[in-house]
């Protein structure tokens, strides 16, 4: 029994840098992905936005990870730590993805709402900001806490680099007892608490923009 609790502490120590992750990929990845799909949408740099959209979706992330910890320093000479790099992976490649999300969902809206703010002389900045994002995000809200569940589970992959993540500290548990059936289960567990806790929040954000008014 002490083993265990020792385990469930040691391991659950790895939920702040799998949060840590977590929270730098999706801000990152909403920030960039609202960028790619404005300008592509609209034609500025479209062939470049593509085609590295296109790259960032088509590589394994793994190759990303290794990628940015390991390539960029030696040829910036920069050194990166395993957050920062975890972070910027993560990010690019869940802006990835997001911009398909916000695409489709730029274009599922009526033309007239462009029309419209074309004809009433708005600028574009504020069309974005106050007509088209607010619909689109109310409506792919679903798809974007897929894409959130999604990248946390992709944060294990970080225990490749050492970073001591749940995967981690289970993957040192298991060295230590020769045994990996418990560690990896209670692992298991912290990660579906967290799928299971993104998804109610999701549910509660989906029920509040439901009810909240539509200008």
């Amino acid at each position: 029994m002490e083993a265990f609790m020792h385990s469930l502490r040691f391991i659950g120590y790895g939920v702040g840098l799998s949060l840590q992750l977590l929270l730098g990929g999706l801000v990152m990845g909403l920030l960039l992905g609202t960028v790619f799909a404005i300008v592509r949408y609209q034609g500025i740099a479209l062939r470049i936005i593509t085609r590295l959209v296109s790259i960032l979706r088509g590589t394994p992330l793994i190759l990303q990870l290794s990628f940015f910890y390991f390539s960029i320093p030696m040829l910036l000479g920069l050194k990166l730590s395993i957050l920062m790099a975890g972070i910027i992976t993560f990010g690019l490649n869940s802006a990835a993805y997001v911009s398909e999300i916000l695409r489709s969902g730029i274009e599922s809206l009526p033309k007239g709402q462009f029309e419209a703010a074309k004809t009433l002389h708005i600028p574009r900045f504020f069309m974005w900001r106050d007509i088209i994002l607010p619909q689109v995000l109310r409506n792919i809200l679903p798809a974007m806490v897929n894409e959130t569940i999604t990248l946390l589970k992709e944060t294990a992959l970080i225990s490749t680099l050492g970073g001591m993540d749940m995967m981690r500290r289970a993957q040192a548990v298991a060295a230590e007892q020769f045994t990996y059936f418990m560690p990896l289960c209670i692992a298991g567990c912290y990660y579906y608490l967290l799928v299971l806790l993104i998804e109610y929040a999701g549910k509660k954000l989906e029920k509040k923009v439901a009810y909240a008014p539509h200008h």
